[in-house]
């Protein structure tokens, strides 16, 4: 039986997003080329630019699915602390750790940013700052963050931690940076904690 053309569509797609990650990590984006790109995937540029419009359309494809591959595996972590509170702080700490990932550093905290602008607009930051935000909101019900405005707060805390990964992702020595950075995360976090917060 044929395949369908939407079930076709999907499949070369996800065969140029293999291809243009593993490109992307190896090379990066300025020196990975289209013709990287279609030659992994047994496809013509034109695959390409039906699916993602251009080289940067497809960098921006790849750098979602590896940042919110990120979120995912720090979100897992997260899931088996304790508390809430702790939760924060490890998904805080993972997500900053994993800028030590050579395929992180290169497509999502270097050339992520120096491509696509602002990481704080991209798609995948805006979800974790929602989620983020429902953990600030959850804490300070329970009496264990500061009565402030759970969005500012939720900003701070993502903004800071992401800050914190570029940094150490930047650094030109990212194992020596790594406590540093975790460690003024949860300095920082703990300022928003109430006074006798569990």
């Amino acid at each position: 039986m044929a395949k369908k053309r939407s079930e076709s569509m999907e499949e070369n797609r996800a065969r140029l997003l293999a291809a243009a990650r593993k490109a992307f990590a190896e090379k990066g984006y300025m020196a990975a080329s289209m013709d990287d790109f279609t030659a992994e995937a047994g496809l013509t540029r034109g695959a390409l630019y039906h699916a993602f419009g251009d080289k940067r359309g497809l960098f921006a494809a790849v750098v979602d699915q590896v940042d919110s591959e990120m979120a995912a595996r720090a979100r897992a972590i997260a899931a088996q602390a304790d508390d809430g509170w702790q939760a924060l702080l490890a998904e805080a700490a993972a997500y900053i750790e994993m800028a030590l990932d050579p395929d992180v550093q290169r497509i999502v905290l270097l050339d992520g940013p120096a491509v696509l602008g602002d990481p704080s607009q991209w798609p995948s930051q805006s979800s974790c700052l929602i989620e983020t935000r429902h953990a600030v909101a959850a804490l300070m019900t329970e009496g264990v963050l500061k009565s402030v405005d759970p969005d500012a707060a939720a900003r701070l805390l993502t903004g800071a931690a992401l800050n914190a990964a570029l940094w150490v992702a930047a650094s030109p020595a990212p194992d020596m940076a790594l406590p540093k950075a975790v460690a003024a995360f949860r300095a920082l976090a703990e300022g928003l904690r109430a006074t006798g917060g569990a």
